[in-house]
């Protein structure tokens, strides 16, 4: 965890966010501002959001989310998204008391395989000279 903060910090588009009780970390949240091909405007995404399973339940995640989401709100994002795996039926529950709907399904693909297989493009261009 410790390399990948220190590759996300330096970027002002990502923030992190953690909740202490006491000395105890007990759960952060991951954000991303972005532009997007869908939206005039700025959307948010909450990446990651963890809490310890011996603070689950108790208000923790909620306060990371507002957190979130006023720091959304000071970016004039209008929009905040986030995926969850379809096992995951008690995160479901939760973004929903918290306002968020379900909107689609998100597909993914490990491309790990394909690019020690054959040479990366640089570019759209460069894939089209062959």
């Amino acid at each position: 965890m410790r390399a990948r903060l220190k590759s996300i910090l330096p970027y002002a588009l990502y923030s992190t966010f953690v909740a202490r009780i006491g000395k105890e970390l007990c759960g952060m949240i991951g954000t991303l501002t972005h532009m997007s091909h869908e939206h005039n405007d700025l959307s948010g995404k909450i990446v990651a959001l963890v809490v310890s399973k011996k603070q689950r339940r108790s208000g923790v995640g909620r306060t990371l989310v507002a957190a979130a989401e006023k720091d959304f709100a000071t970016r004039n994002v209008t929009r905040v998204t986030l995926t969850t795996r379809f096992e995951r039926d008690e995160a479901h529950q939760f973004y929903g008391a918290l306002g968020y709907s379900r909107t689609g399904f998100r597909f993914a693909k490990n491309l790990a395989p394909v690019l020690e297989e054959r040479p990366a493009k640089s570019s759209v261009a460069d894939a089209d000279e062959e």
